[in-house]
């Protein structure tokens, strides 16, 4: 097993711990933490995800960011576990999909509508002091990610974590990109100026 499959399965066995009213509970602070957080409160186009289970909850921020003007993107798996797009209408357009999740029911925007956002919102199970986040594995926000390097697009990379989530090292591979900030239930944190590319790069305080 590798250093990352240990890693997974450690987290998600803490999170199989959880129960329901501690994931809403902590929904209820990210999503209030998260849309004051400068990348997202100024963002014209968010693309997020539809959290699942006893994942960090992001539903109250997805509507709170629609609620205020914001357009939100939300993933939609391919077949071959690249991300298509659609826009959040609500709650209410959420249908149903493969692997338990919940997808937009709106007209599909294409894999580049991505390449829109001013900040990406990605689902994730920890990440380190210098900003490098563990995913599922199943490598559809790899795709993402490489989709915004080759363009020369570079958002804002936000991840919503759990407390003790945020570990001290996550094993890399050449192909793993830094984010910019984690927002847990105790708060914001941003990784160093050169932890990630473009614009809205910000020193740690």
């Amino acid at each position: 097993m590798s250093g990352k499959q240990a890693l997974r399965r450690e987290l998600l066995a803490a999170r199989a711990l959880l129960t329901a009213e501690d994931v809403g509970d902590s929904a209820a602070v990210l999503a209030s933490t998260a849309a004051g957080l400068p990348e997202l409160a100024d963002a014209r186009t968010v693309a997020a995800y539809v959290s699942v289970g006893r994942e960090p909850g992001t539903h109250a921020l997805l509507d709170a960011l629609r609620a205020r003007g914001v357009r939100v993107l939300l993933p939609v798996l391919m077949d071959d576990n690249d991300l298509d797009w659609a826009e959040f209408e609500g709650a209410g357009h959420l249908v149903p999909a493969g692997r338990g999740l919940r997808e937009p029911d709106g007209t599909r925007l294409g894999p580049q509508a991505v390449l829109e956002a001013d900040a990406v919102l990605l689902p994730g199970l920890a990440v380190d002091g210098r900003g490098m986040r563990l995913g599922r594995g199943g490598g559809s926000y790899d795709r993402v990610l490489a989709r915004l390097t080759a363009a020369g697009a570079h958002p804002a990379l936000v991840v919503l974590l759990y407390d003790d989530e945020v570990v001290a090292r996550v094993p890399e591979e050449p192909h793993d990109h830094p984010v910019d900030a984690v927002v847990t239930p105790a708060g914001i944190r941003r990784f160093r100026a050169g932890s990630a590319p473009g614009p809205r790069r910000v020193k740690a305080s």
